[in-house]
């Protein structure tokens, strides 16, 4: 019981009307609690095999509408109801059972009722493991024995023989496991009082208990009733453990009050400042009440200003089911990286793509997916900030030194990828027929037609002849690579037409033009618009190998998305799970949304926030004189804002979310922040007027902040210790002459117009 919420089906009158049993919202508040996410998110880990969790699932108690004191036993159970719920433990036998529901006609003559066996239904529902419940309406004088024994014999199936007491729970799931539903679920007829004048709640009086509150099935975020109260379906027992957990765990001796005072202060904001609530959901470490009362008054003397960020963690952590050390990973990975992927805002598919991933892993798995997400969705145009119009063109890099465990984001393209691999598998075997039929014919016989096959799904290793042809063939569609080991890339991308594979991922960025021409029937010739996704797994070591000198001035570093692995030196073994079924069918989905798209797709408040993302940046990069941050931003931002349109297309919505712009200027704060730790150093250095311009100082010391009011050109060189010829610095200050932060006092003299 320390574990669960109970919610009673107490349907009870608590507004207008003649005080017959009636709630008219009950249904309206059953059904929104089934379709709360995080019931479904925790049902689904659970019937993947996370047991645990099952004890922290929200219950009702459908034989009883009201216990004294809400005190679930059998001894104070004021309202029990003549229902009885039926359970069938067996997998698969649902929709059989659905089936063997009979119609018949309604007492009062209003429509018709649905029976099994002669017993009137009024719920069908698949239990949290697939199993089955039923739950009838027992006729006068029937016990639940004869009960079982009927729907054994209509059925074929049998139920628990257990016999089920009043104060039996069931727990809650999500409203696609609800299979059949009778109105008559939410009519609850009283039992009659023994003086025969029918129940106190007939009469329109308090119930026989005052001092308990009416509850129902959704009463307000927290959990009316007995057992532990639940915050966003997440009992304050496992807040209050995780608390301890971050802030050095249980008071010991001598620690007691200091630390249930601290307890309470951030505890409060998530109880709405209610003390009747804290002192329900405070632990007491041997306090009397009077004690913990002092404790909670105290803590509570002021309102709280908002929820702690401490206590905001811990529910963000507990509400997606994440382990302690996936929080202290997730905030390592947050510290380093600087953003924090919000889960819960994601749409289709993408969400699903992070199921079983440790939260310290999302980003590389984003990053690993929007390549494959945007080439089926590669009949989109969009317009840019700038006005000219784009495709979705991506590449992803996700590095990591070895057994850094990259493979999680192959997991997940690989089901991202199954319908081009379906489609890819047909075009081959047509192209394989060909080639025999055509290997076979004759001398003097014609050979074959070519017959032309869209193949979308391309090795990395694909040579420049044979991706020239499935570009030919490609009738504009974009191609797509997934590679497990950079440095394969490399070895083959070294010598001869090999080398011009890195032009072919530079021009597919912006979806460029390529071709080549050879007089020899033998090799491919043409010239064609290239559209090329891919994403590559690979180690530190390749990545330098692959982005040297050329690679790095030439452009291709700055159209690439990279992701960083976290750090797994003497890291514990990471835990994985494992996506349901119903997880790769939503890909599916999200998958067939992509392709669904075609044609211009206009995001105005996604253009003007990547916009004022990227002349932010522009800003922090002219203060720090600060080139490669300067390079970087721009195409971080295009990545970004291709990213955001992904999202705006799986999340179905009319117009940009704030989700979506979250989402796009995270991922081109990502995008530049890995590009600069990255590639930044090998083109600091190929900077040749300027080779230590590109040192990135904090937000307060500035090359900028650091000079005083009125400056000189020898006060700008000696901040850049002489690093930077005159040229350069004459070119810093025109433009920030040009910006209006200086203003000329005289020959050799500036003077700050305002501070930036």
């Amino acid at each position: 019981m320390n574990e669960m919420m109970i919610m009673t089906m107490k349907f009870t009158c608590i507004g207008k009307g003649h005080g017959a049993p009636c709630f008219p919202a009950a249904r309206e508040d059953w059904e929104k609690m089934r379709r709360e996410p995080w019931l479904a998110q925790m049902c689904a880990r659970i019937e993947k095999g996370d047991d645990e969790l099952k004890h922290r699932l929200p219950v009702w108690t459908p034989h009883c509408a009201e216990f004294r004191d809400n005190h679930r036993a059998i001894a104070d159970a004021l309202r029990p109801l003549n229902r009885l719920m039926l359970d069938f433990d067996e997998k698969g036998h649902t929709d059989e059972i659905v089936n063997s529901l009979t119609p018949s006609p309604s007492p009062n003559g209003e429509g018709s009722e649905m029976t099994i066996g002669g017993l009137l239904v009024l719920l069908v529902e698949e239990s949290v493991r697939r199993g089955t419940h039923v739950m009838v309406e027992l006729p006068e004088g029937m016990d639940a024995e004869t009960a079982q024994q009927l729907m054994a014999e209509a059925t074929g199936f049998t139920p628990d023989a257990a016999v089920k007491d009043v104060s039996r729970c069931i727990y809650m799931v999500p409203e696609d496991h609800t299979k059949y539903v009778s109105e008559k679920l939410f009519s609850l007829t009283p039992d009659p009082s023994p003086n025969g004048e029918g129940s106190e709640y007939t009469q329109g009086k308090t119930p026989a208990n005052k001092n308990q509150q009416p509850d129902t099935l959704l009463p307000s975020p927290f959990g009316e009733g007995q057992g532990v109260r639940l915050f966003k379906g997440i009992p304050y027992t496992s807040i209050i453990a995780e608390w301890w957990h971050r802030n050095g765990g249980e008071p010991a001796e001598g620690e007691r009050n200091v630390k249930l005072h601290k307890l309470a202060v951030n505890l409060r904001a998530i109880c709405d400042n209610r003390k009747d609530l804290l002192m329900q959901v405070m632990p007491r470490f041997g306090l009397s009440d009077v004690e913990l009362r002092s404790v909670v008054d105290s803590a509570c003397k002021e309102p709280p200003k908002g929820i702690s960020k401490v206590m905001q963690q811990i529910v963000d952590a507990l509400e997606i089911g994440i382990s302690s050390d996936e929080i202290e990973d997730a905030e390592a990975a947050q510290a380093e990286t600087g953003v924090k992927v919000n889960v819960k805002a994601l749409p289709i598919g993408l969400k699903e793509s992070l199921v079983g991933v440790p939260v310290s892993m999302h980003m590389p798995v984003l990053c690993g997916v929007m390549p494959i997400c945007a080439a089926y969705a590669d009949l989109v145009e969009v317009e840019y900030c700038d006005g000219n119009k784009h495709r979705l063109g991506l590449m992803s890099i996700i590095r990591g030194e070895q057994a850094s465990n990259k493979s999680v984001v192959k997991n997940a393209i690989d089901i991202w990828k199954r319908q081009f691999d379906e489609e890819d598998a047909l075009a081959r075997k047509r192209e394989e027929e060909w080639k025999e039929r055509k290997k076979g014919r004759k001398a003097n016989e014609k050979a074959p037609e070519d017959p032309h096959v869209l193949i979308r799904m391309v090795p990395v290793t694909v040579s420049c002849s044979t991706l020239l042809k499935r570009f030919k063939n490609s009738a504009g569609h974009t191609l797509y690579s997934f590679g497990e080991e950079l440095d394969t890339l490399r070895k083959t991308n070294g010598a001869g037409s090999w080398s011009s594979k890195y032009d072919i991922y530079r021009l597919s960025f912006d979806n460029g033009e390529w071709g080549q021409d050879y007089n020899s029937d033998a090799a491919e010739s043409g010239v064609v618009k290239v559209a090329y996704n891919w994403t590559m797994l690979g180690t530190n070591g390749a990545m330098r190998k692959c982005f040297k000198q050329d690679n790095i001035e030439n452009g291709l570093s700055s159209r690439i998305l990279v992701a960083e692995m976290p750090d797994a030196s003497f890291s514990k073994m990471p835990k994985f799970g494992k996506r349901s079924a119903e997880d790769e069918a939503r890909i599916q989905e999200a998958v067939s949304r992509l392709r669904s798209f075609s044609g211009l797709v206009d995001t105005p408040r996604l253009r003007k926030a990547i916009e004022q993302w990227c002349e932010e940046k522009r800003v922090e990069a002219a203060k720090d004189i600060d080139h490669v941050k300067d390079t970087y931003r721009k195409r971080a931002a295009v990545i970004g804002f291709r990213c955001g349109v992904i999202f705006h297309l799986l999340s179905g919505a009319k117009k940009e979310s704030k989700a979506c712009l979250d989402f796009a200027l995270m991922m081109a704060e990502y995008c530049l922040s890995q590009q600069i730790k990255t590639f930044g150093e090998a083109l600091q250095n190929q900077y040749v007027d300027a080779q230590d311009e590109c040192q990135r100082y904090g937000a307060n010391h500035s090359v900028f902040d650091q000079l005083a009011p009125v400056f000189t050109m020898d006060d700008l060189r000696a901040l850049k210790r002489n690093f930077c010829g005159d040229s350069a610095l004459r070119k810093i200050i025109s433009r920030w002459y040009r910006d209006r932060w200086i203003d000329r006092i005289d020959k050799t003299h500036w003077g700050k117009v305002k501070t930036v």
